[in-house]
């Protein structure tokens, strides 16, 4: 009898979690999940130096009770995604992540998310993205036998991505040779796009833009950041009253380096080729925020590459956690699934909704700005998605349809210029629920085509992605943003 009860429930629980997802044509505010509704781990003290031992319980999640997964960092437990080792560089002390691996494990195996559910809590190990069918996990060096012993003992095959963190971080960003340094010099402003740069040399390059093609760019100070550094948008508009237009973020996590870059490549070719561009490019008033999370981005450069909130502190339980997810910060839907109510965790949602300085100066900008716009695409890294709402639950809006269209011909254009695959789906249906996000806050504001676009690569290098691909990556992005601006030219 026992085992038949097993049967149904099991049953009931799979036929719940395939089934198809729901239309939600209610408006933003109504049915509201309850805050804390999804239960949160929080974490136990690390345990490096002996075996781990979990028990049948600890090694299996029920069916319908899956691993929370977040496409950049699902880490919820953790107390910091980033090692806890530390070496001396100068000034400032900077994280070492050498002997540090990323493995990609399938979870088809029932009892592998149970296992990094387990090891995440226990601190050993991080999440860094993943899917339906597989996650990459960030192996601590301390940890790496200790994890390796679990995996093998639980009969979970993995495949080691990077085999030394450290290494990869230390190659990704070399320096210019000395003819770019000169090129620099002559051009007026830093960026080339054949390296990662900081956030004066993008705030440089914008203003420069905006000194020399006045007619056509502009640049304004939105707000500030915790720690008082500058939200730069810049617009690039031909005046035309009738325009409508197209909001672009990048930068909302501070370790994604390719979003930034990839934003500022869209800058660069629109305002410096705007005489020769299309109708569909000329007659929509562009805005772009390359760097929504300043603090959290400079951070990366001086001191872990991998951090990923922004650098705005929180008290709990006697001591105090550094950082919010911004994209867990946004009003629509804010404190549900795929959230954190714990301020260690690495997507932490924030005391309330807009709750930091960065996503209240976005949200506050497009509200009372005068613009029509008409599509918003937040930039992040990696997996290569392209992603529309909603993301706080296994819902899609009244035109998804629309979303989907539009998504799956920008794809196209992306695998005609240089063969990248993206997928195209809602958030929550293709990966897992998020609430919280700024690509649901937009939809919810009206904006109708909204998208959250995960860029290269699926795996191989994860965020820390080398320079040699930021042009092509961008480039083939710039292709995808043309079919948007030729939808959107057509309302």
């Amino acid at each position: 009898m026992e085992t038949w009860s097993r049967t149904v429930v099991l049953l009931l629980l799979t036929t719940v979690v395939t089934c198809s997802p729901l239309i939600n044509d209610l408006p933003p505010g109504q049915e509201w999940p309850a805050n804390n509704s999804v239960k949160q781990p929080f974490d136990d003290d690390p345990e490096t130096t002996t075996l781990l031992i979990l028990t049948e319980k600890e090694s299996s999640t029920p069916i319908g009770e899956p691993l929370p997964l977040e496409v950049d960092s699902p880490d919820e437990a953790g107390i910091d995604a980033s090692l806890p080792v530390l070496r001396s560089t100068g000034p400032e002390s900077r994280v070492d992540y050498t002997g540090a691996q990323v493995w990609k494990v399938s979870t088809q195996n029932i009892n592998v998310r149970g296992v990094i559910y387990r090891l995440r809590r226990r601190n050993l190990i991080s999440t860094w993205g993943g899917n339906q069918s597989s996650i990459d996990i960030l192996v601590k060096s301390n940890a790496v036998n200790n994890v390796t012993r679990v995996f093998k003992r639980e009969r979970i095959p993995i495949e080691v991505v990077i085999e030394d963190l450290q290494q990869r971080i230390n190659e990704e960003n070399p320096e210019l040779d000395p003819n770019e340094v000169e090129l620099q010099n002559r051009r007026g402003h830093r960026m080339t796009w054949k390296q990662y740069h900081r956030v004066e040399d993008i705030h440089g390059f914008m203003d420069y833009l905006a000194k020399t093609y006045p007619k056509i760019v502009s640049v304004n100070t939105i707000g500030k950041s915790y720690e008082g550094r500058d939200l730069k948008i810049l617009r690039i508009s031909n005046g035309e009253p009738t325009n409508k237009a197209i909001f672009i973020d990048g930068g909302i996590h501070a370790r994604e380096w390719i979003s930034p870059a990839t934003v500022t490549y869209f800058i660069n070719q629109f305002a410096e080729n705007f005489d020769v561009e299309t109708d569909d490019i000329k007659n929509i008033d562009w805005y772009f925020l390359p760097v929504v999370n300043p603090d959290g981005y400079e951070y990366t450069h001086q001191s872990d590459r991998l951090w990923r909130k922004n650098k705005k502190p929180s008290r709990t339980t006697g001591r105090t956690c550094i950082g919010t997810d911004l994209n867990r910060n946004f009003g629509y839907r804010w404190g549900g699934k795929g959230s954190s109510g714990n301020p260690c965790s690495d997507i932490y949602r924030g005391s309330s909704a807009f709750s930091e300085p960065e996503s209240k100066a976005l949200s506050d900008f497009i509200k009372s700005s005068s613009a029509n716009f008409t599509a918003y695409i937040t930039y992040h890294s990696y997996g290569q998605y392209l992603l529309y709402p909603w993301g706080y639950d296994n819902a899609v809006p009244p035109d998804y349809k629309d979303l989907d269209e539009v998504g799956n011909r920008m794809a196209s254009a992306i695998r005609q210029t240089r063969g990248s695959s993206y997928q195209v789906g809602s958030s929550s249906g293709l990966l897992y629920p998020a609430s919280g996000g700024s690509d649901d806050w937009a939809k919810g504001q009206g904006i109708k085509y909204s998208f959250t676009i995960e860029l290269s690569d699926t795996g191989r290098y994860g965020f820390v992605l080398p320079t040699s691909f930021i042009e092509p990556v961008a480039r083939e992005s710039l292709n995808g943003l043309r079919v948007l601006a030729s939808q959107v030219a057509k309302l």
